[in-house]
Parts: structure tokens; C-alpha cells; sequence
């Protein structure tokens, strides 16, 4: 083996040693504090999401309102499974997750919205992805190496917020709105 691997036996006295940390071991080297505290900051902004997104699917309304709420009701149910998975990866980390409504949206990067027309609706989606592909590259970024597990669940949910921000833009341009 290389020279960069730990002793085998090193790495087993390792494992034993702060056995009440789970996944936490030597190797990570990143604030964990600091993640979990971002990381409910990303779970504010997803569930801003989910409610946002749920708002607007009941409430669109037009000839055009059948596709694009079934759009909104898609990205709801895939902010809500983004959610779950910052949970459950803040629990890894022996965090807590926030759910409390209270301080919800003051934690969160997006912002909630009552639009009442359709391409406002949209818009104001897409303004809010944006801020979550932004958000999440910076976390990303600062993550760098410190932290591989939740950087990639991170770049994984980022793709699916890029995703749906190439739909919204879509959905803009065909109700003229952009």
C-alpha cells in the first residue's frame, strides 16, 4: 500500500476511540457546528420552498394553470424530499433539525410569496431557485474537502434546483412573461 494510507491497525484504535461520536470521526474536518447550523439554514430555505410551491399550485388559476401547477406540485414534492434528506443528514451530523414555523422564514435563504398571477407566481419560482443555486454553490465551495458527505448531497440537490429553474424559465417563456 501507499505511503498516504493510515496503518490498518491505526485506523481500528481510531474507530474505538469517541465510539459515541457515530460517523464523526478524526478524518472530518470540517466546523460541525458551523454545517449543522447551515445546514438548518438549508432546511428553512426548503421548506420556504415546499410552502411557497404548495401556495402556488392550489391557488394558480387561468387557461394556462392546469401544466404549470402540476409543475409547482413536481417541485414541491421534490423540495420536500431535499428537506428530508438535510434532516436526516443534520441528525447524522448529531444536530437537530429547525423545523420550528416560527422562526422559519427569517432562516431562510428565499422568501416566501403570495403572488396571485400565474407569471408572477412563476417568476417569483424562479427568483427563489436562483437563490438556492446560489446558496448552495457557496456552500459547496466552502465545504471543499472538509466535508465530502454532505458537500455531494448538496451538489446533488443543487443540480435538481438547477433543474428546476431551466423549467420555470421555460414555463416564463411560454406565458410571455419574460
Amino acid at each position: 500500500m501507499g505511503d498516504f494510507l493510515t496503518d490498518v491497525t491505526d485506523l481500528r484504535k481510531r474507530a474505538r476511540e469517541h465510539i459515541e461520536q457515530g460517523p464523526i470521526t478524526s478524518a472530518y474536518g470540517a466546523d460541525r457546528d458551523r454545517v449543522i447550523e447551515v445546514l438548518n439554514q438549508a432546511l428553512a430555505t426548503e421548506l420556504v420552498c415546499v410552502l411557497r410551491y404548495k401556495r402556488h399550485y392550489f391557488t394558480a388559476s387561468g387557461i394556462e394553470a392546469g401544466p404549470v401547477a402540476a409543475e409547482f406540485l413536481q417541485h414541491a414534492t421534490e423540495e420536500m424530499g431535499h428537506a428530508d434528506q438535510i434532516a436526516m443528514r443534520i441528525t447524522q451530523l448529531q444536530g437537530q433539525p429547525n423545523f420550528d414555523p416560527a422562526t422559519l422564514s427569517e432562516r431562510s435563504h428565499s422568501e416566501y410569496d403570495a403572488s396571485t398571477g400565474l407569471g408572477d407566481m412563476i417568476k417569483e419560482d424562479l427568483v427563489a431557485e436562483r437563490v438556492a443555486i446560489a446558496s448552495y454553490n457557496e456552500i459547496i465551495r466552502w465545504l471543499g474537502d472538509k466535508d465530502v458527505t454532505t458537500r455531494r448531497m448538496l451538489e446533488t440537490i443543487l443540480a435538481v434546483e438547477e433543474e428546476h429553474a431551466t423549467d420555470l424559465l421555460s414555463l416564463l417563456e411560454q406565458v410571455g412573461r419574460v
